[in-house]
């Protein structure tokens, strides 16, 4: 008994140990397209500079707390306008004239009154402009917002990554359940190609009527055209496969031999957490805050300093006369702006109720989700052991029909039936277990289980 038991355990073993060297091998082919397909895809370059630019942005926030220094010039040539009257005349020629008296000379002269221009004329100023802010909350949010963009950005690439996977292995199961399909006509062909045969060979022994070789010709004609379209079809297939892994359309692929049932484990996992569309969500809260927080920034005052390095003088004139330096310090203090704040403020806060619900909502969506994923997989599955049933069975039922057609026991009538249950059988195993792949896959994007890194 214990030997017994031994044995089925390491038959078991040995089970186990090549399914799981088939599947790694028919997954190698798939691997290196998803590797190129994510590589290469247009969709995802095209994300990947949206990061860029959110990183970008992210930079020019951090930016703005840094000193920025201007080089500026100003040149001013007026005549006329308002002008400050001095009457320099009035209050020195009569001193200049008793002093005159004094002396015996005419050492003073007589001065005229003057009226000097307001608007500098001929005049410039060239300097040196450095500000740099010192308190101001709105740099603070903004920084934050770009920085949970950017962390937005990442989570898009992410899932559109997750997006392409499951549409690669979708349309590789595809081509691959096209090609089979391809091949079982291609195999029909032969078979009733030799049906045909063996009616002609009975017709011309006077076995069997005229109606057997015409009924065999025309399931020839028909299995032909039907392989003709299943062709087609698996040239659309290549195409699309093609397409989203960005390769020449009709570039050949590499098909590795697909026989068994994928390993379960995934259909334990019934995590949703892991979804980057809840990420997301959670992302998009944390950035709402932050707007939050920036509309309800205008109550704290925004101080900042300056310098000014430069020169000015009139007519050109640089000289150590005309260098200066002026600093200083600013204060902005948004006191009252109409209720202006108060409603940026109220958009803010009604876009995080907004934003709380539709997590909730989402989250229940996707495990509804992974729910139908999961049991359409399960039907495929028993759909597949229902067709590898049925395809024992036809087979048999074929062969025996065919051994007691050539005997001439039964007629033809009944041997076209058991081919095309035949038929049909394969086909409908092909479908059954391409299809538990893709439902598969389905259950992979749903409770995102295929690693990207």
């Amino acid at each position: 008994m214990k030997t017994l038991i031994l044995k089925a355990l390491a038959l078991a073993g040995v089970f186990i140990l090549s399914q799981q060297k088939i599947l790694a091998q028919e997954k190698s082919a798939l691997n290196g397209y998803i590797t190129q397909g994510l590589a290469s895809n247009e969709g995802i370059r095209q994300q990947d500079f949206l990061l860029e630019k959110n990183i970008y942005a992210l930079n020019e926030a951090k930016s703005l707390f840094m000193p920025t220094v201007d080089f500026k010039t100003d040149y001013t040539k007026a005549a006329g306008g308002r002008t400050i009257d001095v009457p320099i005349g009035d209050l020195e020629n009569p001193v200049y004239a008793t002093l005159n008296t004094l002396t015996g000379t005419n050492k003073f002269p007589q001065l005229k009154n003057e009226s000097i221009l307001l608007n500098p004329d001929n005049f410039y100023d060239a300097r040196f402009h450095t500000t740099m802010p010192l308190l101001n909350a709105e740099l603070i949010y903004n920084k934050r917002i770009k920085r949970q963009q950017v962390d937005l950005q990442k989570t898009e690439v992410v899932l559109y990554k997750r997006e392409l996977v499951k549409d690669i292995k979708t349309a590789y199961y595809n081509y691959a359940k096209a090609l089979k399909a391809a091949n079982i006509y291609q195999s029909s062909l032969k078979l009733v190609t030799e049906n045909k045969r063996i009616n002609t060979a009975l017709f011309n022994n006077q076995k069997v009527n005229r109606t057997a070789v015409v009924r065999s010709d025309n399931e020839v004609t028909k299995i032909n055209s039907q392989l003709i379209a299943a062709n087609q079809d698996m040239q659309a297939a290549r195409s699309y496969f093609n397409f989203l892994i960005n390769s020449p359309l009709t570039d050949s692929i590499k098909v590795d031999s697909i026989t068994l049932l994928p390993n379960e484990f995934l259909i334990s996992d019934t995590a949703v957490e892991k979804r980057e569309e809840l990420t997301k969500l959670r992302i998009a809260l944390a950035l709402n805050e932050n707007e939050t927080g920036l509309a309800k920034s205008y109550i704290v005052p925004k101080i900042g300093t300056f310098l000014d390095l430069g020169s000015q003088a009139y007519g050109w004139a640089v000289n150590s006369s005309s260098r200066y330096y002026l600093f200083g310090v600013s204060l902005n203090w948004n006191l009252f702006a109409s209720g202006k704040n108060t409603y940026e403020k109220k958009q803010a806060m009604a876009q995080q109720q907004s934003l709380e619900a539709e997590n909730d909502y989402v989250e229940k969506q996707l495990r509804m989700q992974l729910s139908i994923a999961k049991n359409a997989y399960r039907s495929a599955v028993a759909k597949y052991g229902a067709a590898q049933s049925q395809l024992l069975t036809a087979g048999q039922y074929y062969r025996d029909e065919l051994k007691l057609y050539k005997e001439g026991q039964v007629i033809y009538i009944e041997l076209l039936d058991a081919q095309n249950q035949l038929i049909n059988a394969r086909l409908e195993s092909n479908i059954a277990l391409f299809d538990a792949w893709s439902r598969y896959a389905d259950i992979e994007r749903a409770n995102a289980g295929f690693n990207l890194n």
